[in-house]
């Protein structure tokens, strides 16, 4: 049985897409994933090349395998990095600085200077490097509304997710990362030449996530909200307030893995979205700039979620965790070409 969406993964795979290199820090988890593959893709798709290189090979183990994978590619070669929010700017930065093209997933970095490095490298270097802010592929209309105002969002996922993510939360990363940087960017694109972010002011709960069975670090949040402030780029006048908020601490069994709502006063079109075409249209772009059909700057004006266009979301995101640390407001302004926090 063929779907569109299924079309785009045999585009993705079988024609676009020549070469797979998969890395992860344990060897010894290759087998099953190989399993995992023959079993879900091989076993339903016809005529999938399943075959890949691993790094490290199995029985070593080695946190920096990364290295090794991007030191066999070429320049114009692509990377996509699926890791711990924690691993995405060295990961990044070493591919980049070696002439690859990278995707990475959401959030691109959790530090505003190292979303900023980014930009600044990749510019460089003369490569693509996109966000995978897939719900970007959703369409959303709200050039007619006049005015920002308000924006409201919010996403969360069963307490069984503290035990799936349990080597990470609240250590490498938190909620409001993992969560909130799909609804933060959607608001952010939406608003582009329209508003910018001013202030952010978050606030969490917890008490779940450090409790049994889950026994996360202390200081873990249950529930993050992020309050952020808009200031409009048209009209000194006109203010407008986003609130996100994420949780992974939802009932079991509650009907839906993730729940989530975002609300804007206008309408949205939520079909074609997850995963693939983020991916395929990454690989796409890289081609046409390997080809010298296109300059990876052009890509920021249209719409696709390049480095450069996503900072807003990394400054909110990175504003958010700072006013959690620090109990304070947490101030976003641009100083000359670089957005800073303040």
């Amino acid at each position: 049985m063929s779907t569109p969406e299924n079309k785009k993964l045999n585009v993705l795979m079988c024609g676009t897409v020549d070469y797979l290199g998969m890395v992860g820090v344990n060897g010894g988890k290759f087998p099953a994933i190989r399993q995992h593959l023959d079993k879900n893709i091989g076993g339903v798709y016809k005529d999938m090349n399943l075959i890949f290189d691993e790094f490290p090979k199995e029985g070593k183990v080695d946190p920096e395998a990364y290295k090794a994978a991007i030191d066999e590619l070429n320049p114009g070669d692509a990377v996509i990095i699926f890791t711990p929010d924690s691993t995405h700017f060295p990961i990044a930065l070493y591919a980049i600085e070696r002439g690859l093209h990278v995707l990475i997933t959401k959030p691109a970095t959790q530090k505003l200077e190292h979303h900023n490095t980014l930009i600044e490298a990749a510019k460089k270097k003369g490569v693509v490097c996109w966000v995978e802010h897939h719900k970007r592929d959703a369409k959303a209309r709200v050039a007619t509304l006049g005015e920002f105002n308000f924006f409201n969002a919010w996403m969360a996922q069963p307490k069984s997710q503290l035990e799936t993510f349990k080597a990470w939360a609240g250590k490498d990363s938190d909620i409001s990362y993992y969560l909130s940087s799909h609804h933060v960017d959607i608001c952010c694109w939406i608003l582009q030449d329209l508003a910018v972010p001013t202030r952010v002011v978050a606030s969490a709960a917890q008490g779940i996530a450090t409790s049994e069975p889950f026994n996360c670090v202390p200081g873990t949040e249950d529930t993050i909200t992020l309050l952020i402030d808009f200031q409009s780029l048209k009209s000194p006048n006109h203010k407008g307030t986003a609130i996100s908020t994420a949780s992974w601490t939802a009932p079991l069994k509650s009907g839906v893995h993730t729940s989530q709502h975002w609300y804007y006063m206008g309408h949205f079109d939520g079909q074609r979205g997850y995963g693939y075409i983020s991916i395929e249209k990454f690989v796409d772009a890289a081609r046409s700039v390997n080809a010298g059909e296109a300059q990876p700057n052009v890509f920021n004006g249209q719409g696709f979620p390049t480095i450069e266009n996503t900072v807003l979301t990394t400054a909110i995101l990175h504003a958010g965790r700072i006013s959690l640390d620090e109990k304070r407001p947490v101030g976003i302004k641009k100083e000359g070409d670089k957005w800073v926090l303040e």
